[in-house]
């Protein structure tokens, strides 16, 4: 059992019957009345993202949960095959439990979040950042650097990710993979 004052981001709880991850949570002190914390969860089960209150000093129960080491493989029609580090154990993982897995590439290390207490996949948590290189760019044109203007460049996965006018075809570039969106320029 822990309590609100030990709430952190990626902490997994049990709430109304499912596994959820809290995304933020926010302690607030009104000027009238008790503290409380607001939070948003994800669940783990479904991928749907709640809000709920909890008053300062709840008790909530906390799932026993392992992070493991693992590297991708392949992709087939049944799902995504993954390696352990260590063991060399070979998983599959469906589709549906893996957060913007178009950013996957062979040979990637990521995270596997198991249950410990039923050995259950939650989830795959891939890297940050990736680093692809731009596959299709339109030119930039010369001079037209007065504003922060953006053009669309196809990476090497096939997404469409929106680049400074600088960055042209053969470039590689380090995308963040929680918001889709262009980071740095990476040297070669």
């Amino acid at each position: 059992m822990a309590s609100t004052a030990d709430f952190k981001n990626g902490l997994v709880i049990e709430f109304n019957n499912d596994l959820c991850t809290i995304v933020s949570f926010q302690h607030v002190k009104p000027g009238k009345g008790p503290a409380f914390v607001r939070t948003k969860l994800k669940s783990l089960k479904t991928g749907r993202v709640l809000e709920n209150t909890f008053s300062s000093g709840t008790k909530v129960t906390l799932a026993r949960v392992e992070r493991r080491p693992y590297q991708y493989l392949y992709k087939d029609d049944m799902g995504y095959y993954f390696m352990h580090l260590e063991t060399f154990e070979q998983i599959h993982v469906p589709e549906d439990l893996i957060d913007n897995h178009e950013f996957l590439l062979e040979g990637m290390n990521v995270e596997v979040v198991i249950h410990a207490d039923t050995d259950t996949i939650l989830s795959v948590d891939i890297p940050q950042f990736v680093v692809m290189e731009v596959v299709y760019s339109e030119p930039g044109l010369r001079g037209d650097t007065a504003t922060n203007t953006l053009k669309q460049a196809k990476v090497e996965n096939g997404e469409i990710i929106m680049v400074p006018l600088f960055v042209n075809t053969g470039d590689k570039i380090k995308i963040d993979t929680r918001d889709r969106s262009y980071v740095e320029r990476v040297k070669a």
